[in-house]
């Protein structure tokens, strides 16, 4: 697995739909936008949502084994709110990031525990 490759694809989807973010959607740009950002997404999932979502199995399998698991892509940026059993009661999600790529459970709106990083 390319590391550095893989990181690169996630932070071009999050920049992406930030710049995606920004505009309204009668902006005449808006359309090819969104356009550049699903290639980006399809791209990604080609290259390593198989990979991935190996990954993202045995995290729910670990963590939070009630919910279950989406496409790689749904966790990049804001995370998918997943039930962790020892957080009970807390707003759990599990995200996407980079610089190293990994992903990071955020507990509540103060507290991330890494729970996998790209080797």
């Amino acid at each position: 697995m390319d590391v550095k490759a893989l990181d690169k694809a996630v932070q071009e989807i999050l920049k992406k739909r930030e710049e995606l973010a920004k505009l309204d959607y009668n902006n005449p740009k808006y359309d090819d936008l969104e356009e550049e950002l699903h290639d980006l997404e399809d791209d990604f999932q080609d290259e390593y949502g198989e990979y991935l979502e190996e990954v993202l199995q045995d995290i729910h399998d670990e963590l939070c084994p009630d919910t279950d698991v989406l496409m790689p892509i749904a966790y990049i940026g804001k995370g998918v709110p997943v039930e962790v059993e020892k957080y009970e009661g807390k707003d759990t999600k599990l995200t996407l990031t980079t610089n190293p790529t990994r992903f990071i459970l955020l507990i509540g709106k103060d507290k991330q525990e890494v729970v996998w990083t790209a080797k």
